[in-house]
């Protein structure tokens, strides 16, 4: 899985390319360490091309979701496919995510 971090005017544009499982979680954990510990404004998930997210890529969005919300931000998943909603709807996590 390739992921990038990208500083927008209005926002801070995360995009997800491939399988968040559990082989990309150390790679995805260190690009994303900064906002898991420091995030702030408002943060946005490309899931366009996300096509299979693990519990451990679960972990990581909570993780900025926690820290973003307690620095008064918000985090909303964007484009997010049918599969990988599923996924957010069997876990619960639809319920504490923000979809556009």
């Amino acid at each position: 899985m390739k992921t990038t971090i990208e500083q927008l005017e209005d926002c801070t544009l995360v995009t997800f390319d491939g399988e968040f499982n559990t082989a990309a979680y150390t790679e995805a954990s260190h690009i994303l360490a900064p906002l898991m510990e420091n995030g702030s404004g408002h943060i946005v998930i490309e899931c366009k091309d996300l096509t299979y997210i693990a519990s451990s890529g679960l972990r990581i969005l909570l993780s900025i979701l926690k820290s973003t919300k307690a620095n008064g931000g918000t985090m909303t998943l964007r484009n997010t496919n049918d599969s990988v909603k599923k996924i957010f709807l069997l876990t619960g996590f639809s319920k504490i995510l923000n979809f556009e």
